[in-house]
């Protein structure tokens, strides 16, 4: 997935700080008109916010900013911007784990493609010690000598499983190298 970055402030010696959003978006479109890319100019949309959002989901984009419309531009963090990030949820086989004293330190997680299984990534984050405990005794069922990816991948300190068990994980992206970006650990089962 490819973005383009934003910008609310360029460097012309005028200041948007005590402007409102109008006149300060309308001093920036006039800086940016004529040029082309990489910077973009961006007309504000008001309505439902929440509709927003959605959207921005489904789109898979990383989240939205808003700015509250009567707020003056600062250059310091206000509660006059919001950022609010997206997330997906999807399931991964596991294909191993870290060892951890008293359960799992990580999972290692795959993705089918085709006939093969590829790796997405690890989660080391989202579960508590017992649950930890509970993935350990479950995984330890199916350790595996070699790992089951079609791709071996280097990971000194993996026990590697049979891929029998799913990991729900929340996640925020998945970066231009196939991994998931900012997962969080949802859920084991086990792979009908």
């Amino acid at each position: 997935m490819s973005s383009t970055p934003s910008t609310f402030s360029i460097s012309t010696g005028w200041t948007c700080a005590a402007r409102r959003r109008s006149s300060a978006s309308a001093v920036l479109k006039a800086l940016l008109d004529g040029l082309e890319g990489p910077i973009l100019y961006s007309e504000h949309l008001v309505g439902d916010g929440q509709e927003m959002f959605e959207h921005a989901a489904k789109l898979q984009f990383e989240g939205i900013v808003s700015k509250r419309a009567d707020a003056p531009y600062r250059s310091d963090r206000n509660e006059g911007w919001l950022k609010i990030k997206t997330s997906q949820r999807a399931k991964f086989p596991v294909v191993g784990f870290v060892k951890d004293p008293t359960g799992v330190a990580a999972l290692y997680l795959g993705k089918r493609k085709g006939n093969g299984l590829v790796y997405m990534g690890k989660v080391g984050t989202g579960w508590s010690r017992t649950v930890s405990n509970q993935i350990r005794k479950q995984l330890d069922t199916v350790v595996t000598p070699k790992s089951k990816l079609t791709k071996p991948i280097r990971k000194p300190k993996a026990t590697w499983v049979e891929p029998r068990f799913v990991a729900e994980v929340e996640f925020r992206d998945i970066t231009s190298e196939g991994l998931l970006r900012a997962s969080s650990f949802k859920g084991l089962s086990k792979r009908n």
